[in-house]
């Protein structure tokens, strides 16, 4: 990257309130904000060039003093079920995922909000990972803008083909609190992605205090990886829980819940696995847990990735399981294994796809070695 580049400011990661502010310190009028806003989460314009309702005189001054620069897309894959997944490039040669799944008139996107992951829960193949570094505020927008400009722009202005985001992907959003803070008001806000708060959804482990100062920034929803029902196993299954045991993460929860007084629910996602959390006793320590918390429970049956060590149960146990908890009240979900054939399905981040494009990065680079062999006179090359 040059060094007038580097100097530049990336308006993909700016707010609204920062994208106006920024406009005020260049001389000019902070409704230019609202109208650049448009340009580039709407409508996926990264040239400055093109937006036709700025005078070329700002035109000239934004290209010289700001840019509007996403990831690069490394590889896109799609899947039979119609899951996309992208795997973007960052400027430091990692790489995170994003997946977009389709279902009916709702398109929901996952998001990544770290690359890697330092909580390294046993069941899921990012924490396998390690952790790398948190994401910038346009890195994490980026991936929307990714998605976004996939589909083209829309003939229906009205109509968005990302309708949800959850803040579900790669790494723990509240371990990046202040970065994730501002790419949700992107999302939210009407001149980026237009998500309602309903719609949108932000996926922890359990930073329990962290999750007292997400309440008091942004109105969003709120699902809890609790995976297990009681102390012991989930110390084993998610370690942060040594740190933030169930006591003090339900506590969180029903304070979220007190906050926001509009009938709404935790979702508590929980992945069964084999003979480790799925017993009826289990079901029963669950639903002793979660009396006081007004939730709604996502079961979802383990997605497998090399060396893991767990199993998913089959179907009848599955289904005893979520029958157990419907009958105590919950409404209870199994969620639909979506993208598996492309490595994008829940707790496969960074699994095999990651392998496969390094491979292919492997094999790319010694080609290029090959050819770098051959003498620039023999003809021989160009055949």
């Amino acid at each position: 990257m040059s060094a007038s580049t580097a100097e530049k400011i990336n308006l993909l990661g700016l707010n609204r309130v920062q994208l106006e502010d920024f406009f005020e310190s260049i001389g000019e009028k902070r409704f230019r904000a609202h109208q650049v806003m448009k340009w580039i989460h709407f409508f996926g314009v990264d040239n400055f060039e093109d937006m036709s309702n700025l005078g070329k005189a700002l035109r000239t001054k934004l290209a010289d003093v700001a840019e509007i620069r996403g990831p690069d897309v490394e590889l896109e894959s799609f899947s039979q079920d119609g899951t996309r997944k992208w795997v973007v490039r960052l400027d430091n040669g990692n790489c995170v995922e994003t997946v977009f799944i389709p279902d009916g008139d709702r398109g929901t996107l996952c998001v990544s909000s770290q690359v890697g992951c330092a909580l390294d829960c046993s069941f899921c193949s990012t924490g396998k990972q390690g952790f790398q570094r948190d994401l910038t505020v346009a890195e994490i927008v980026g991936q929307c803008w990714v998605a976004h400009k996939s589909f083209g722009v829309p003939d229906n202005k009205g109509h968005r083909h990302v309708t949800n985001i959850v803040m579900m992907g790669m790494g723990e959003p509240l371990l990046n609190f202040e970065n994730v803070i501002t790419a949700m008001e992107i999302m939210k806000d009407d001149l980026g992605y237009g998500v309602a708060k309903k719609r949108l959804t932000l996926s922890t482990s359990g930073i329990v205090p962290q999750m007292y100062e997400l309440y008091d920034r942004i109105d969003v929803a709120l699902a809890v990886s609790l995976h297990a029902p009681n102390d012991e196993l989930r110390d084993e299954l998610v370690p942060v829980n040594r740190k933030y045991p169930l006591k003090d993460l339900i506590a969180a929860c029903q304070e979220y819940v007190r906050k926001f007084n509009d009938s709404r629910r935790v979702t508590m996602e929980y992945v069964l696995l084999e003979g480790v959390n799925d017993k009826f006793e289990h079901a029963e320590e669950l639903i002793e847990l979660l009396k006081d918390v007004p939730s709604k429970i996502n079961l979802i049956p383990f997605n497998p990735f090399p060396n893991s060590g767990y199993r998913r149960p089959n179907g009848l146990r599955t289904r005893a399981f979520q029958e157990r908890l419907q009958q105590a009240g919950f409404v209870t979900t199994v969620r639909t294994t979506r993208g598996d054939d492309i490595d994008a399905a829940c707790g496969q981040l960074v699994g095999q796809v990651q392998d496969r494009t390094r491979r292919a990065a492997q094999w790319q680079q010694k080609v290029q070695q090959k050819q770098n062999k051959i003498p620039l006179h023999d003809a021989s090359a160009n055949r």
